[in-house]
């Protein structure tokens, strides 16, 4: 499965040069406007590669108590973060991206900032789980915002290689299209988190469960999923 998605990977980028260059030499509006459902499925696919804030998304959502339509809500803030924050890199800060063989479309230091924030996160979920306080109004579009800031690495490629050949208006319509994309994926890793987290707890209370308590369990379990995966993150 990884290796057809690393395959599906090169395949993105050799067609979004293409279509990007084919714009820059005959600036037809029209015919960018016929590839903008690839974008579509451009940043889709791409978002199901590893990264990208799905494990961070569903960890979150198994402890909170958000339902499904505040969970896309969520979803949907980690994405426009996600991709406006490549888009502003490239656009003003295009120093920040590491140009190594090993770490092209990156940006070390919002990524730093990003895992350094969910850990901290993690562990405020961690003390309000052994303190039992309630979950605060606005907590899950934080969370979505600070996962979201890691720049795409498809956007930025996107955004860079419409800048050299001088379409950025171009590079800005793709970047539209693949956060939809994004979001797509990003909706789905929230409503099936969200469908089976609502089982989980229907099933431990008809077992006689409090739901005090079993909300407590998964906010701490919430929490030290944040802690880990950025963790792991920040070492790989």
């Amino acid at each position: 499965m990884l290796d057809q998605l690393i395959a599906w990977q090169r395949w993105i980028y050799t067609a979004l040069s293409a279509d990007l260059n084919t714009f820059a030499a005959t600036r037809d509006w029209t015919a960018l406007a016929i590839v903008l459902p690839t974008g579509v499925l451009f940043g889709a696919i791409h978002a199901l590669t590893p990264g990208h804030g799905k494990s961070i998304l569903a960890s979150y959502l198994i402890g909170s108590r958000l339902a499904a339509l505040r969970s896309l809500v969520v979803a949907g803030i980690m994405a426009l973060t996600h991709v406006g924050t490549a888009v502003l890199i490239a656009i003003t800060a295009a120093s920040l991206i590491t140009r190594t063989l090993g770490g092209v479309g990156r940006a070390p230091a919002l990524e730093l900032l990003s895992r350094g924030l969910l850990i901290a996160i993690g562990l405020w979920l961690i003390a309000r789980a052994w303190r039992g306080r309630s979950h605060p109004h606005g907590e899950g579009m934080t969370v979505g915002f600070v996962a979201g800031l890691v720049p795409c690495p498809l956007t930025l490629f996107a955004m860079l290689f419409a800048m050299s050949r001088g379409v950025i208006e171009a590079g800005l319509v793709f970047a539209a299209a693949m956060m939809l994309g994004v979001l797509v994926t990003l909706a789905l890793v929230a409503l099936v988190t969200v469908f089976f987290r609502d089982r989980l707890v229907e099933l431990t209370i008809r077992r006689g469960a409090s739901l005090q308590k079993l909300s407590r369990i998964l906010d701490a379990f919430s929490g030290l999923l944040l802690i880990v995966l950025s963790t792991a993150t920040l070492w790989r």
